[in-house]
């Protein structure tokens, strides 16, 4: 008799457990959050980093080359040197988008402040090549009240030999 009422109790523990689910520590983020996120990343990076890095390269190498600081080729003219500018200004641009754009993911949820999201940080690699997955490690003061109650309830249950 005693064995099946500390069954009992395990369940109601089991389902209770199931039942308490963490509001911050849900490790699900929605795909099409994601989505908006990266477009908004892809075109505010464009629109503010890029383009004009961009053509403000061009127009500073233009000018340098109008003035005679730089030589022009002389099979192709000053094209060759403004495109490579406009194309080094793009990636640049890009690139130092990134920061914002990996706060921007942060704010999705805790899985992505651990090296989630498109592989920025610590685990940078295939998630093979990481050695796994990480997961959240978070712990709010409802979850630790609740362990400590199951705890208690646990030790509390009287076993019969």
């Amino acid at each position: 008799m005693s064995t099946q009422a500390t069954e009992n109790t395990e369940g109601a523990q089991v389902k209770a457990k199931a039942a308490w689910v963490c509001p911050i520590g849900d490790k699900h983020i929605h795909r099409e959050d994601v989505r908006r996120v990266w477009k908004e990343c892809q075109e505010e990076s464009f629109w503010y980093r890029a383009l004009p890095l961009s053509l403000g390269s061009m127009a500073v190498t233009g000018g340098l080359i109008y003035n005679g600081v730089w030589k022009q080729s002389k099979r192709f003219g000053p094209f060759p040197k403004l495109a490579l500018a406009g194309i080094l200004g793009y990636a640049i641009g890009k690139a130092s988008y990134i920061g914002t754009c990996k706060e921007k993911f942060q704010k999705l949820g805790p899985e992505f402040s651990k090296g989630y999201g498109p592989r920025w940080g610590p685990g940078f690699g295939p998630p093979g090549f990481r050695g796994g997955h990480r997961h959240c490690n978070h712990e709010c003061q409802e979850c630790r009240k609740l362990e400590n109650q199951e705890a208690g309830a646990a030790t509390a249950t009287p076993t019969q030999s």
